[in-house]
């Protein structure tokens, strides 16, 4: 048998490629408009998801979003009418500056704050990242 023939034949035999998932997703926000205030039922679990503190979330959004907001229980309530792909791009953009290692890109990191300054530690290269506490 020539090696192209069983390359042909090998092929065949591969399973279909999966779907480009990630093994990560940021989960979407699900809430509801009430009046003039945003109403975010699963915000805990979005902060959870990206292993990081849900106040320290929180307040970059309500800055990257110009609007105030506080937790009410296990929701968060925006005092503004805000569309939810807008609070969803501000959570990436959260995640892409505060969770992704920025060597491997990898989600598994964990942040620690030593004075103003936070650290973001990649468990998976172990690269280290230091940033002033801006927000």
């Amino acid at each position: 048998m020539d090696y192209e023939k069983m390359l042909k034949e090998a092929k065949e035999h591969l399973p279909e490629p999966v779907a480009g998932k990630e093994r990560f997703e940021i989960p979407k926000v699900k809430g509801r408009i009430e009046g003039n205030k945003t109403i975010i039922s699963n915000f805990t679990q979005i902060a959870s998801t990206l292993g990081r503190n849900q106040q320290h979330l929180l307040k970059y959004v309500l800055k990257e979003l110009a609007t105030p907001g506080n937790f009410r229980g296990q929701a968060v309530i925006f005092g503004s009418k805000i569309p939810a792909p807008k609070i969803n791009e501000k959570i990436g953009s959260y995640a892409e500056e505060f969770v992704f290692c920025k060597e491997c890109g990898k989600p598994d990191t964990k942040m620690s704050k030593e004075g103003d300054i936070y650290y973001i530690k990649c468990q998976v290269c172990g690269a280290r990242h230091s940033f002033y506490a801006k927000i």
